[in-house]
Parts: C-alpha cells; structure tokens; sequence
C-alpha cells in the first residue's frame, strides 16, 4: 500500500521543474498564510501590514530552500556564489512580492474580511510564483542540475 505514495513522489520528484515549482509553491503559500495567521493571533492590535510582512518573509525562506535543494537541484559551490544567489532571488521576490501584495490588499480593501485577505493572497501569490519561476530558472539557479 505504502508504494503507491512512494511511487508518485518519485515520478513528481523525476518531472519537469516546473511541477516542483508549483508543488514548492503551495508549501511555500501555506507556509506564509500560516506565518501570517500566528502572528495575527499572538499579536492581534498589530497592524494588517505586520502578518504580511512576517508571513513573507517566512515564505521566502521556505521556498528558497525548497528550490534551491529540490526544484533545481543545485549544488552548493561557494558562500559568495550562494550569498548573489539569495540576494538575487530576493530581489525578484521584491518584484514578485509587489504583485501578491497588490492583489491581497486590493482584494482585502474591496471586502474587507479575512477569506478576501486570503483569497487575495492566493491569487497573487500565484501569478508572482509563476513570473518568478521563469526569473529563477533563468538568472537564479543557472547551474541546475535539471
């Protein structure tokens, strides 16, 4: 029974980046959407813009990770190379980020409750994703291995 969970992880992880883009992705969405929720509960007199900023942030750590081990299955080479790597990748997340911000406010202004917040997001985050897997696979993670 186990083999078949086994099987299609090895087929996702054997596929095109792109799939392990979108699989990173969501990771990467819950991740920050959860990020976003713990910090409306534990600080919940913080302004909008704290659970947004914070979820974030968390975000981007998760899915440079995932991308950088899994997605593009790229070596390690050096702490410079990695460090233009991630300031790199930072800066197209600025880009990118600009576009989920643009969609979760504009949306979260319109309605004005938490499932348009979040909703936003979710459509935001998807197109900046997709923009921002072109923008890796081309500039960020050049020495792929895939």
């Amino acid at each position: 029974m186990m083999a078949a969970p086994r099987t299609l992880f090895r087929s996702v992880s054997d596929g095109h980046p792109f799939v392990r883009y979108v699989i990173s992705a969501l990771v990467s969405v819950t991740a920050n959407l959860l990020a976003q929720q713990v910090t409306v509960l534990g600080l919940p007199a913080a302004p909008l813009m704290v659970s947004i900023v914070v979820g974030t942030g968390f975000g981007f750590v998760v899915k440079y990770g995932i991308d950088k081990t899994w997605t593009f299955r790229e070596a390690y080479t050096t702490h410079t190379e990695e460090t233009q790597r991630i300031t790199l990748s930072g800066l197209f997340s600025v880009l990118t980020t600009m576009i989920f911000w643009a969609f979760e406010l504009g949306v979260y202004a319109s309605w004005q409750t938490d499932f348009a917040k979040y909703t936003g997001a979710i459509l935001g985050l998807g197109i900046g994703y997709t923009v921002k897997f072109w923008l890796d696979r081309r500039h960020v993670f050049r020495d792929a291995t895939v």
